[in-house]
C-alpha cells in the first residue's frame, strides 16, 4: 500500500493546497473533515497527520478540535495556523485573542535546531512566511519547545521532537512562504517516512477500481463539454467499464472554431467511445434571441442544457449513474470538499440539476485532483497535448464573451477573432504560460479606416490571464509588439471588426471572464 498522510480540515480555504503540496513530492494524502468517525481515520492508516487553518477560533462555541485518535495514535503531527493553536489548546497550552493580529507576509527567525528544518533553516536565520491569524498561542503544551518567532508571534514554530509534533503559525502551503514547500516536504518524508511513490499512474489504477466497484455491471452516461476535464473523467471511465460508458455531447452553438469537429473526432475515431451528438445550436440560439441580462443568458443556457441532455439520456436508456468531470476547485469552493466547516464562496455544479431530476448517482473521480493533475492523468492516460493543454472554457461558452445580444453573426466573427489570437499565441510560444486566453466581441462600434473608406464595426477586447486555480488572476503582461501583431492580424483578417483592446484587469477586482 502507497504510504498516506492524512490531513483534518478544519475549514481553511487553502487545505487544498495543502494537499497540492504533499502530492507534488510524491506522496498520496486525503482530506477528511475533523470530526469525521475516528474509525475512518484508523481504516486510513496514515503515517502522519497535518492539522489545517481554520476562520474559527479555539474558544468560540463549537470551535473545531482534532479527534482523541490524533493523539492517541502516536503518529507525527504537524498543526498548521489554527491547527498548531487547536495542538496547544488540547495539550495542555494555552491561546488567547490579541489585539495584534497578523495578516500577510511577515518574517520569522529561527530561534533554534528543529529536525523538521532541515539545512534549510538554522539558528539565527530569518525568511519570509504568510501569516493570518487574530488568535495567538501565549503558552506552549509541556514537552515543546519554540523553535522560531516572528515579531506577532512569539510561539511561531514550536516543536516536541521525542513525540514527532509540531506547529507553526504561518501557512507553509502557500507560495508566500518560499521555504514552506520544502518544509512540508521534509515532514512527510523524513518524520513521517512516507517514500513519494505516489504517481499519476498509481492514481491511474486506483481509480479504475474504485469506478468499477462503485458502477458493478450498471450503465453510466457522461455530458462531453469538449473541455480537458469531460474528456479526462470520460477516458478514464471508459477504460474502467467499456462500453457500459455512454457520452452524450450537446453542441449548443456556442462553441470556439472547430471545436465540436475535434471532439467526434477524438471519442469516436480515436477512442471509439459511444458518443452520441446532439446539435441543439438553434435551439440555444432561438432562446437566447433578445436576452441582454448576462445571468439570464446563463441560466436560459442551464436549463435547456438539462432539457437536451435529458432528452437524449432517456434515449440512452437504463443509466444509473452520471459522470462528471467536477475538479477539487470546483468543489471546495461550493462547500466544503470534505463536509468539514469552510465557508461558501459559490454555489457550483457542472451539470447543475441533473443528478436530482434524472435520479443519477454520481461518478466524479477527478475530485479529488486540481487542473494540473487532471493534465498530467490526461497525458498518463496516452489523450493528445492539443486537448490536455486547452485553456480552460466556460459552461455558457461564448454566450458570456458577446455582451449584450447574441446573433449568429457576432459569434461568426468572434470565432475567427478568438482562433487569431489563439494562433498568434501559440506561435510566441506563450500558450502554456498562460491559464486562459480569449478574445470577447464587444456591444461597442467605432468609427474607422481602411483604405480610403470609412468603417463603422466592432470592437474586439483581448484577455489572457496567469493563474494556478483560477481563483485568483493576474493579466498577462504582453508586449506592445506581440498586440500590435495580432490587432492587424483580426483587423485584416475578420471582417466587422475595426478596433482592438486589451483588457489589463486583474482577479480581484474583475473576474477572468467578461460576464
Amino acid at each position: 500500500m502507497t504510504d498516506r498522510i492524512l490531513i483534518l480540515d478544519f475549514g481553511s480555504q487553502v487545505t487544498q493546497l495543502i494537499a497540492r503540496r504533499l502530492r507534488e513530492t510524491g506522496v498520496y494524502c486525503e482530506i477528511f473533515p475533523f470530526n469525521c468517525d475516528p474509525k475512518r481515520i484508523a481504516d486510513f492508516a496514515p503515517k502522519g497527520i497535518i492539522l489545517s487553518g481554520s476562520p474559527h477560533s479555539v474558544h468560540a462555541e463549537g470551535g473545531p478540535q482534532a479527534p482523541d485518535i490524533v493523539w492517541q495514535s502516536k503518529l507525527p503531527v504537524f498543526g498548521i495556523c489554527y491547527g498548531q493553536q487547536a495542538m496547544c489548546h488540547q495539550l495542555g497550552g494555552k491561546v488567547e485573542p490579541h489585539e495584534h493580529r497578523e495578516f500577510g507576509r511577515a518574517e520569522i527567525e529561527v530561534t533554534d535546531h528543529c529536525d523538521v528544518f532541515g539545512d534549510f533553516w538554522t539558528k539565527g536565520s530569518k525568511d519570509q512566511v504568510w501569516m493570518s491569524h487574530g488568535d495567538r498561542v501565549t503558552a506552549i503544551p509541556p514537552g515543546f519547545r519554540v523553535v522560531a518567532v516572528s515579531k506577532g508571534a512569539p510561539f511561531a514554530a514550536i516543536a516536541d521532537e521525542k513525540r514527532h509534533y509540531y506547529g507553526v503559525q504561518f501557512h507553509p502551503e502557500v507560495v508566500h512562504t518560499p521555504s514552506g514547500a520544502k518544509l512540508l516536504k521534509r515532514f512527510v518524508h523524513e518524520i513521517c517516512g512516507c517514500k513519494g511513490d505516489w504517481t499519476m499512474r498509481a492514481f491511474r489504477e486506483a481509480e479504475v477500481a474504485k469506478i468499477r466497484a462503485q458502477v458493478g455491471k450498471g450503465r453510466v452516461i457522461c455530458g462531453l463539454s469538449g473541455g480537458v476535464d469531460s474528456s479526462v473523467a470520460a477516458v478514464l471511465i471508459h477504460e474502467a467499464i467499456g462500453s457500459q460508458l455512454t457520452c452524450i455531447f450537446v453542441d449548443h452553438g456556442l462553441l470556439r472554431q472547430g471545436e465540436a469537429e475535434q471532439v467526434l473526432r477524438l471519442f469516436r475515431d480515436h477512442y471509439n467511445i459511444p458518443l452520441i451528438h446532439r446539435d441543439a445550436s438553434d435551439l440555444f440560439l432561438g432562446e437566447l434571441a433578445g436576452v441582454t441580462d448576462p445571468e439570464t443568458k446563463r441560466k436560459t443556457i442551464g436549463r435547456l442544457f438539462i432539457d437536451v441532455f435529458d432528452e437524449e439520456a432517456h434515449k440512452v436508456g437504463g443509466a444509473e449513474f452520471l459522470a462528471q468531470g467536477t475538479l477539487y476547485p470546483d468543489v471546495i469552493e461550493s462547500v466544503s470538499f470534505t463536509g468539514g466547516p469552510s465557508v461558501t464562496i459559490k454555489s457550483h455544479h457542472n451539470v447543475g440539476g441533473l443528478p436530482e431530476r434524472m435520479k443519477l448517482k454520481l461518478v466524479e473521480p477527478l475530485r479529488e485532483l486540481f487542473k494540473d493533475e487532471v493534465r498530467a492523468l490526461g497525458r498518463e492516460l496516452g489523450l493528445p497535448n492539443s486537448m490536455i493543454r486547452r485553456h480552460p472554457f466556460p459552461g455558457p461558452g461564448l454566450a458570456i464573451r458577446v455582451p449584450g445580444e447574441i446573433t449568429r453573426e457576432k459569434l461568426d466573427i468572434l470565432r475567427k477573432a478568438d482562433a487569431v489570437y489563439l494562433d498568434e499565441i501559440d506561435k510566441a510560444g506563450l500558450y502554456d504560460q498562460i491559464w486562459q486566453a480569449f478574445a470577447v466581441l464587444l456591444p461597442v462600434k467605432t468609427v474607422g479606416v481602411m483604405g480610403d473608406g470609412r468603417t463603422y464595426d466592432h470592437v474586439c477586447a483581448l484577455r489572457a490571464v496567469t493563474s494556478t486555480d483560477g481563483m485568483t488572476a493576474d493579466f498577462y503582461p504582453f508586449e506592445p509588439a506581440f498586440l500590435g501583431r495580432v490587432a492587424t492580424r483580426i483587423i485584416n483578417e475578420v471582417r466587422g471588426i475595426n478596433r482592438v483592446v486589451y483588457d489589463y484587469t486583474s482577479k480581484p477586482p474583475g473576474t477572468i471572464e467578461w460576464e
